[in-house]
């Protein structure tokens, strides 16, 4: 993935831009009730959604917005470079493929249960054409106060100077939550996505994050399974990585080889498990909270430093 990618230039754009802070998106799936209902809420919260595009449904129109029979023709009227995707997961991979192909760049793919083999050719396919995906599976991602692409409540959040990357949808509400009530507003949260495949992987978004003078400090809402907390501590080690990170790790008492909930949160003997994550955290000077409330205690902590 071309690591010039600037995320917050796509999703708000610079103060050179006439329409800064109103990036315009489109939304495809805008008329199932799934992505009609959170086009709505996303509509309310202030996103600038120019387009909707289900099939056989151009000329109508949601909310006020117009939808289209594809992309393409979406695209072509709005210019709109970021896509929300509620398709159902049988669709996806024909959906995205069509996004990128009518020059989306940021592609935030919302359903679930997309086959594996789907998310690779996908994944594929958007570096080849310089584009990037969220997801699958993911809540979407939030500016707070400016725009939110993606299926999280609004009052969990607010604006301030840090990161939250979640692996889970619900805790990263709850952890921002905790956050706000603490008086650490966020810069962007953004789910990774609880499958085995990610769009945008942890190493990615810090790598998006590192040199930005408007953040901080990082939350990192992991969970067991998968090896993405233990990469992500050897490269805190490796790349010097020096923004003060705090970390929450979920299903520390999950049974092990057992799938708890995610697809991506499998366990077997060690590799996985909570403790794996805790100790390579720990070499990376990361502490790790017990609960989510715990978190803004350390991130205060971590700030001091």
């Amino acid at each position: 993935m071309n690591n010039k990618f600037d995320l917050f230039d796509i999703l708000i754009g610079n103060k050179k831009d006439i329409d800064f802070n109103h990036k315009p998106v489109i939304i495809q799936g805008i008329t199932g009730s799934f992505g009609s209902t959170h086009t709505k809420l996303m509509k309310e919260y202030g996103t600038n959604i120019v387009a909707g595009v289900t099939p056989g449904k151009g000329g109508m129109s949601f909310e006020g917005i117009p939808v289209y029979n594809t992309v393409s023709d979406a695209v072509k009227e709005t210019k709109a470079k970021i896509s929300g995707i509620f398709v159902p997961a049988p669709f996806f991979l024909n959906a995205a493929k069509e996004a990128i192909d009518s020059g989306i760049k940021l592609l935030v793919a919302i359903p679930e249960h997309v086959p594996v083999l789907d998310s690779l050719k996908v994944l594929e396919y958007a570096k080849k054409n310089n584009a990037r995906m969220i997801g699958p599976n993911t809540p979407g991602v939030i500016i707070p106060e400016t725009i939110k692409v993606g299926i999280m409540p609004a009052k969990p959040f607010s604006s301030g100077s840090t990161v939250v990357f979640s692996r889970s949808g619900t805790l990263m509400y709850e952890v921002s939550h905790v956050l706000t009530q603490a008086g650490y507003g966020q810069r962007l949260c953004l789910g990774i996505g609880g499958d085995p495949i990610n769009g945008t992987n942890l190493l990615e978004v810090f790598d998006l994050i590192r040199e930005r003078e408007d953040i901080d400090s990082v939350v990192v809402v992991g969970e067991i399974g998968g090896d993405a907390e233990e990469k992500l501590s050897e490269y805190i080690i490796s790349s010097q990585f020096d923004k003060p990170v705090v970390a929450y790790v979920a299903g520390r008492a999950a049974p092990k080889e057992k799938k708890m909930g995610h697809a991506g949160a499998i366990v077997y003997g060690n590799y996985g498990s909570a403790e794996s994550k805790i100790l390579n955290y720990s070499k990376a000077d990361v502490p790790v909270a017990k609960r989510p409330i715990e978190v803004p205690d350390l991130l205060k902590i971590k700030l001091k430093k």
